[in-house]
């Protein structure tokens, strides 16, 4: 799916969150008392909200909430208490999503000229890759060194808050082409 973003509110990418999940404390050696989801759940949300306004676009890269009972309802009343509106992508425990036809697993963005592809799962090219476009990805939680243009943006790998637009495109100013970029004055059109 190709999306073209109005910059004018203020942009955010966030995956991973995993909220309501209790294993996940202990899985990834998150900073909370073991079996403390409660805690997990709202730190996550008071980091949330406290870099994203309300006019924001926030996109999830996947696995946001995978707790127990009434999925879907739970889910609801967290993204009710989140400032900004939210587009969610399918990740592997994204069970509240599942059958949605709305909600796609990959993501074609272009925000001031630059494409950059959303997708739960890190990829080793992707559209407009040999043109250095970005990728943004999750499920490593922070364990998959990134390549070139790439980027973990995974709560885990970002101190439990989302990352901004801005913040994004200062993470790919010091990040090494694509492996695979053709030069400009070996591009064939």
């Amino acid at each position: 799916m190709k999306i073209k973003i109005n910059t004018s509110n203020p942009i955010f990418f966030t995956a991973d969150e995993h909220l309501g999940h209790t294993n996940i404390i202990n899985y990834c050696d998150r900073p909370f008392d073991i079996g403390n989801v409660d805690e997990m759940n709202e730190t996550i949300i008071s980091n949330f909200n406290s870099v994203v306004p309300k006019d924001a676009t926030t996109f999830h890269g996947g696995d946001f909430y995978l707790g127990p009972f009434n999925r879907e309802q739970v889910t609801r009343d967290i993204i009710s208490r989140l400032n900004g509106k939210h587009v969610f992508m399918n990740g592997n425990h994204d069970r509240w999503l599942k059958g949605d036809p709305k909600v796609p697993d990959l993501l074609e963005l272009v925000i001031e000229g630059i494409t950059i592809v959303i997708s739960h799962y890190c990829l080793r090219t992707w559209s407009k890759s040999h043109y250095n476009s970005w990728h943004l990805f999750g499920h490593s939680h922070g364990t998959l060194e990134p390549i070139g243009k790439s980027w973990d943006i995974g709560v885990d790998n970002n101190n439990f808050y989302p990352l901004s637009f801005d913040q994004i495109k200062s993470i790919m100013a010091t990040r090494p082409d694509n492996p695979n970029l053709i030069p400009p004055d070996k591009r064939k059109y």
